[in-house]
């Protein structure tokens, strides 16, 4: 029997005069791979903070894993992680003093954190510098940082925003492979990227939104199919959805 991961009902959002998020619906299972997709300004980030518990909608209703988002947030937040597109360190801390101080935020247990620790670092090769203020590192180096940081709780549900920017092809396979690992493991993925080959590739169910609207959700097949688009590539799907919509 699948378990409701997240369910989202009529969420909106606007900011002055403009509607950011317009009566927005989502539904996903535990285990799906969910890619949100749109144009800068679409409402992709605001939806995703929404549903992380860092900004407050207008309107609607966010259920994670049975949890209401806006009446316990903190217990929804335990089992969730954000990862924004500008990553957010202690530029002051080496990756390994960031992982203990997002061990302790979240009361880990010591052994268990450290051991996690030490698997992130390596498999994102940045054990070597474990030791290294943050402060002299790439932005690569520092989303790869940023990334150890948000999986260390081992969160249900991941809300990643443009998290391939910055990394390296070798780099982004491992994080694609270990993505795919987590999925099988029962967690839920939502991610947001401007690369539509890595949407095609990596996600079950795909969501499509412009100025605030979901124009289309389901998986490639089911995009197809619904917009009369048979054989069609998830880019031509999404340009001609955008530009309908603009018209």
């Amino acid at each position: 029997m699948s378990i409701n991961a997240l369910r989202v009902e009529s969420l909106s959002k606007s900011f002055g005069d403009k509607k950011a998020v317009n009566s927005l619906n989502l539904s996903l299972e535990a285990g799906e791979f969910y890619a949100f997709l749109g144009s800068n300004g679409a409402g992709k980030t605001t939806t995703m903070r929404m549903i992380s518990g860092l900004l407050a909608p207008d309107s609607g209703a966010i259920e994670v894993f049975g949890i209401n988002v806006l009446e316990n947030p903190t217990q929804a937040k335990k089992i969730m992680a954000w990862l924004p597109d500008e990553p957010l360190l202690y530029d002051k801390l080496s990756p390994i003093e960031y992982l203990e101080f997002v061990a302790g935020l979240w009361k880990l247990d010591g052994n268990r954190a450290a051991s996690l620790a030490e698997d992130l670092l390596k498999r994102f090769e940045l054990w070597d510098v474990k030791d290294k203020r943050c402060e002299g590192f790439s932005r690569g180096m520092k989303q790869k940082t940023a990334i150890c940081g948000a999986l260390l709780h081992e969160p249900k549900l991941l809300l990643m925003d443009e998290p391939f920017s910055g990394l390296d092809a070798a780099i982004a396979r491992d994080l694609k492979e270990l993505l795919n690992e987590k999925t099988k493991e029962g967690a839920t993925i939502i991610l947001t990227t401007h690369v539509l080959e890595v949407a095609e590739k990596l996600a079950r169910k795909i969501g499509i939104i412009h100025n605030g609207l979901l124009l289309s959700q389901g998986t490639l097949d089911e995009l197809r199919e619904e917009n009369n688009m048979v054989g069609k590539s998830l880019e031509d799907i999404f340009l001609t959805l955008i530009d309908r919509q603009k018209a």
